[in-house]
């Protein structure tokens, strides 16, 4: 299935995700649980999806290097000042806070399996992918990054 590498905006799979989500908390009977503070975990999520998600791009903003996805072979350089100290897909890492909150909103545990199948999905078609074009531009730079800063947390 290497046709799916590099291939899906993480954006449009993130709302693809979530409008599934939302559609199955809404029509399936399956899965429903009552789980207590919803809104309190969607506004935490929120706020902390997107403290991760905009550090992320203010990091690649200050190298100036491209934050676009599909086009990985367009980096300028290894970030791995700020949040990437911590994360090395910290934009990802913020979709998927976002997606399980929502999940957890929707009181569906179904829908909050499918913010795993995202994590799944980016793991294999897209950052496996990003990390093996890295790799060949920054050698061995990109390589010590990778075993200082795990994958999403």
């Amino acid at each position: 299935m290497k046709f799916l590498e590099l291939k899906a905006p993480p954006v449009a799979l993130f709302i693809l995700v979530l409008v599934a989500s939302y559609f199955s908390a809404h029509y399936l009977t399956i899965g429903v649980i009552l789980w207590p503070y919803k809104i309190i975990v969607l506004g935490a999520g929120i706020v902390l999806s997107g403290v991760i998600g905009l550090s992320g791009i203010w990091e690649f903003r200050k190298q100036k290097t491209t934050v676009n996805p599909i086009k990985v072979d367009t980096a300028s350089s290894v970030v791995d000042s700020g949040i990437f100290g911590y994360t090395r897909n910290p934009m990802y890492l913020g979709l998927f806070i976002l997606l399980f909150c929502f999940g957890y909103f929707f009181q569906n545990l179904f829908s909050v399996l499918l913010s795993f199948v995202f994590v799944i999905y980016m793991n294999q078609f897209q950052i496996k992918p990003e990390e093996r074009a890295l790799e060949q531009l920054f050698g061995a730079e990109y390589v010590d990054y990778k075993q200082k800063v795990r994958r999403w947390i």
